[in-house]
């Protein structure tokens, strides 16, 4: 019986369930090959027909099952009936094995708050960089980001394609490195899970930041790091992963423009591995129903050593960046 898990188990196990789906969604548009682009604010704010189909999906679905849920997403798309093939009622068996923090145990279905980024990562979509994209699913109570979801519809996207390569050149047969898209969840209190964490080598600062949205303020944010390397790739959800996966030590983005639901979900990952994801000012990021959707003073993201970087985040920098 459903009724002996609590609520926000529950969930997690449907929107697992749910991401997956949405992942499936997003590997079918680029399979039909119309992406369906519209430009929303300039030309890199893009909306794309997977972006819409998979919000439809996602909120629909969620919707379906916990109607007292306050559910915000990032596309604004008029109301209409939504295609029985986009709702996904399935839940995954194995979170629901696991325990509920007890602080969350009672948690009520309207006491809690989802953010959805149906495609994070749209314009490097849009651009064939597959590996920056991201479905995002956040969950926060009282304001605080406690539980997400994040599916990669193409990770292993190039070990699939060399998979591929060598099975027409009858080098191999399908394995199970051949498997495309993964799911990663985590709750607060419990851990977070479909991943393997690794570190960046002790001394090294890497710096990962956007591709797609630089200015001068997050150049010299990037630069008073002192970093080995800098990343530039697309996707919120894409660079916490490159944190927990040792590819980079901080993300920096000291400008307007990441909104709620880019970090609900990442944020959940990171702090169940004991990182830390703040505005640039140190201030925690609220995700409360009636709170603005811009994180209008910036990211500052770790896995390790958050001092390290937040004590180099130049005042002119911060002065530039209201919360």
């Amino acid at each position: 019986m459903a009724s002996r898990h609590t609520v926000l188990m529950r969930l997690v196990a449907s929107a697992y369930s749910i991401a997956q789906k949405a992942g499936s969604i997003v590997r079918r548009v680029i399979a039909e090959g119309d992406l369906g682009i519209v430009e929303k604010t300039c030309a890199t704010d893009l909306q794309t027909k997977a972006d819409r189909l998979v919000q439809m999906s996602i909120c629909s679905s969620l919707a379906r099952k916990f109607p007292k849920l306050t559910i915000i997403g990032e596309e604004d798309l008029p109301s209409e009936d939504v295609d029985q093939e986009l709702i996904e009622d399935g839940q995954w068996e194995e979170i629901l094995k696991q325990p509920c923090p007890s602080q969350y145990s009672t948690i009520k279905e309207e006491d809690l708050v989802v953010w959805v980024d149906p495609l994070d990562g749209t314009k490097e979509y849009t651009e064939g960089l597959l590996d920056n994209v991201t479905v995002l699913i956040g969950i926060a109570y009282e304001g605080k980001a406690i539980a997400g979801i994040i599916n990669q519809p193409y990770y292993n996207y190039q070990n699939n394609e060399k998979q591929k390569l060598r099975e027409y050149k009858n080098e191999a047969k399908a394995g199970p490195d051949a498997v495309l898209g993964r799911t990663i969840w985590g709750v607060l209190g419990l851990g977070a899970f479909g991943f393997q964490l690794k570190e960046v080598p002790a001394g090294k600062h890497i710096v990962t930041t956007t591709r797609s949205h630089s200015n001068k303020l997050v150049t010299d944010c990037v630069t008073a790091m002192n970093p080995d390397d800098v990343l530039r790739v697309g996707g919120a959800g894409n660079k916490i992963i490159q944190l927990i996966e040792g590819k980079a030590s901080a993300y920096i983005f000291a400008s307007p423009g990441c909104k709620k639901w880019d970090t609900c979900a990442p944020e959940v990952i990171l702090h169940a591995m004991g990182g830390k994801l703040t505005d640039i000012h140190g201030n925690a990021l609220q995700y409360n129903k009636d709170v603005k959707h811009m994180n209008s003073a910036g990211v500052l993201a770790t896995l390790r050593n958050y001092d390290y970087y937040a004590s180099r985040v130049p005042e002119s920098v911060k002065n530039a960046l209201v919360p």
